[in-house]
Parts: C-alpha cells; sequence; structure tokens
C-alpha cells in the first residue's frame, strides 16, 4: 500500500513540475500575439480585382512596383472613425509620391453609405467595394479596421489589426521599401 502511495506522490509532483515549467516558460508572453499577426507576412499578396467607387478597376497586378497600403474598413465601424484622421494625415503627406499608393476596401456595407462617408469625409484615397467579401477573404481579415502593406514586388510586409497611427503607417511603409 505505501508503495502505491508514493508512486502516486511521485506521478503527481512530476505533472506539477511539468506545468510549473510550461508556466515559466511562457510568462511575459502575449496569448493573443499570434492571433494579432497575419499569416499573409512575407507571402505574396493575395489576389484582388476590384473596381473603385469612380468605376476604375484596380487589381494587386495593377499595383505592382509601388508600395500599397490595403485598408480595410466600413462606414459604420467605431474604430474606422477613430483612424480615419491618421489615414487622412499620411495620405496627405504622401499622395505625391508614386512609389506608393493606398486603397481602401470596403466590407459588409452599402455603397450609398460609403460614398455618403467619402463625400463628408472628405476621402481622396481610391475606395473600392467588395462585393461577397473575396478581397476581405482573400486577406483573412478578422473585422475592421485592418491594413496591410504591400511591398512593390507584390510581397505583404506588415500589417496592423485595428486602428493605425500616421506613425504605424511610417513604419509598415519604410518596411515594405527596405524589401523593395
Amino acid at each position: 500500500m505505501r508503495v502505491r502511495v508514493r508512486a502516486v506522490a511521485v506521478g503527481v509532483a512530476v505533472v506539477l513540475v511539468g506545468l510549473a515549467v510550461v508556466l515559466a516558460l511562457n510568462v511575459g508572453r502575449d496569448p493573443r500575439a499570434d492571433a494579432n499577426r497575419s499569416q499573409l507576412l512575407g507571402q505574396p499578396s493575395p489576389t484582388y480585382d476590384l473596381e473603385t467607387l469612380d468605376g476604375a478597376p484596380v487589381s494587386d497586378e495593377s499595383q505592382i512596383g509601388r508600395t500599397v497600403v490595403v485598408n480595410f474598413w466600413n462606414s459604420w465601424c467605431i474604430p474606422c472613425e477613430q483612424e480615419h484622421d491618421a489615414l487622412v494625415a499620411w495620405w496627405a503627406a504622401n499622395r505625391d509620391d508614386d512609389a506608393v499608393t493606398m486603397l481602401g476596401i470596403v466590407r459588409e456595407d452599402t455603397r450609398r453609405a460609403v460614398e455618403r462617408y467619402v463625400r463628408d469625409e472628405d476621402v481622396t484615397w481610391p475606395v473600392a467595394m467588395d462585393p461577397g467579401g473575396r478581397a476581405a477573404l482573400a486577406f483573412g481579415t478578422r473585422g475592421q479596421p485592418e491594413t496591410y502593406v504591400i511591398s512593390p514586388s507584390g510581397v505583404v510586409v506588415a500589417s496592423q489589426y485595428g486602428p493605425v497611427t500616421v506613425a504605424n503607417l511610417d513604419d509598415m511603409v519604410a518596411a515594405a521599401e527596405r524589401v523593395g
């Protein structure tokens, strides 16, 4: 009987030590870090073939050779409204740079609401609707806003889930320029 109790005690002790080691190795790690990191980083850009609100075609192939900031958003999204001023400021500072462009892709919204938002909020970068969410699915978006930066060679080099700042955008675009 004593041998059996001793064996159980040793077994329990081994399991507890194992759990302690696992916990110690994970202290300080953000359990959401992997969920907030896009699986597209370092991969070729997903394909997209859309039409901007003014009827112009826009696709991943048409933008190769430029750094592309792709921002998924919609007109009723509060975090999208929170990042709007940063997008406006970044675009105002970079719109004349032929090496970069920005594309807003609208998911889960009506064309009428988007057109009103673009007009009222003075959105001057190209905006495309994403009927059926094909582009959003290709990028693996989880919500909005969500921003991706694609290098001139067509590789996704940066992503941001949630509102961006001008500094975020500058850093992501600088990463794209380093990759080329």
